[in-house]
């Protein structure tokens, strides 16, 4: 099945179902990799204020459509968020960013992320493209209260 991770920074419980699903094929990260790409996705949304949501898995034959409503179904407040969709198998990562979120994440910066991603993708480093691509994301959108100085 899939894995999906989410950090909060409204400090609402996620009361979603799981979608994790071990059977036959046992999580790719070791606890370490996934305690960083937990602290990548934590601190992103503390320092900008967005809700990032990472999605691994197949997306289809449409990856973007399917992207774009895995971020519809992400819950919580959409338009603030930004979910970050990577498929290993397909060679493709997706950003969709809410409405709110695209003010501060314009395509560009979104485009330099994956750029930066699909290196390290090349490489075989998955976790390293996960890390380094929240923190280029939030590095781009800034922190909310330093946004307007």
């Amino acid at each position: 099945m899939t894995k999906q991770t989410d950090a909060y920074v409204d400090g609402r419980e996620d009361t979603r179902q799981s979608v994790v699903d071990e059977g036959e094929n046992p999580s790719p990260f070791s606890y370490r990799d996934l305690a960083r790409v937990d602290e990548a996705l934590t601190m992103s949304s503390k320092e900008t204020g967005l809700r990032f949501t990472l999605y691994i898995g197949d997306l289809g034959r449409d990856t973007r459509t399917t992207a774009e409503d895995l971020h519809q179904r992400s819950g919580g407040d959409v338009g603030n968020g930004v979910l970050v969709a990577i498929s290993p198998g397909q060679r493709v990562v997706e950003i969709v960013t809410g409405t709110s979120a695209a003010r501060r994440l314009p395509d560009r910066a979104c485009a330099l992320a994956v750029l930066s991603m699909t290196n390290r993708l090349g490489s075989g480093d998955l976790v390293g493209a996960i890390v380094h691509g929240f923190r280029q994301l939030s590095d781009s959108a800034g922190h909310p209260a330093r946004r307007g100085h």
